[in-house]
């Protein structure tokens, strides 16, 4: 069997190398690359589109690369993971720093939590988003041998409102409920941090070497 090549997109937005360290702890014959260059991006076998960071600097970065175009061309192709910032990147656009358009590859927008908002005691919302939180499944590959409601790691000020709810394949609340995973085809993004989320973010990342791409 021949090596399997999994590019992480380098855009200069994230902590890569912890990313690449869960894939390689996890999987087999594989080489893990963390690239900028579209040409080893366009050889990988899949991509996995990270990101953290405000929202008008990655787009900024992604646009100036011609990530955007290239992301759009690559899940025709192959199977992408896209995590935290990488899932925002992907819709149309993010009320972030004023307001910033996307990739537009999902239908929807970026909202921000409301400061505003009370827990059933009383206390303000507390932004961002930072801890453990459970994940509610709609049936997918890549939830293989991850049960449902399991908890994933967060850390995030905003979220996705998808235009399709067919696309929203995990949801999670934060006083009110959210898309935590969307996924279409040959494109699986979460809101968490697989690489951060101990033994169900490595099961969902050894899914992703074996996925086909199709849900």
């Amino acid at each position: 069997m021949s090596q399997q090549l999994v590019a992480i997109v380098d855009y200069g937005m994230g902590n890569l190398h912890s990313a690449r360290s869960a894939l390689e702890h996890v999987g087999e014959n594989i080489k893990v690359a963390i690239t900028s260059d579209a040409d080893v991006i366009r050889s990988a076998d899949r991509l996995v589109f990270p990101g953290v960071g405000a929202m008008r600097d990655c787009m900024a970065e992604i646009h100036r690369l011609g990530f955007d175009q290239l992301i759009i061309e690559q899940v025709e192709e192959k199977p992408i993971l896209a995590i935290c910032v990488g899932l925002q990147a992907l819709l149309q656009h993010s009320m972030e720093n004023q307001g910033v358009d996307c990739i537009g590859l999902i239908e929807g927008e970026v909202v921000k939590f409301d400061t505003e908002a009370r827990d059933t005691k009383g206390n303000r919302l507390k932004v961002p988003h930072m801890g453990w939180n459970q994940v509610k499944q709609k049936a997918h590959p890549m939830w293989h041998q991850i049960g449902d409601n399991e908890r994933f790691y967060f850390v995030h000020s905003y979220y996705t409102k998808p235009v399709q709810s067919a696309e929203v394949f995990g949801t999670s609340t934060y006083e009110i409920e959210f898309a935590s995973v969307i996924a279409r085809k040959n494109l699986f993004a979460v809101q968490f941090h697989p690489e951060k989320s101990q033994h169900s973010g490595l099961q969902l990342l050894s899914n992703f070497l074996s996925w086909d791409g199709e849900s």
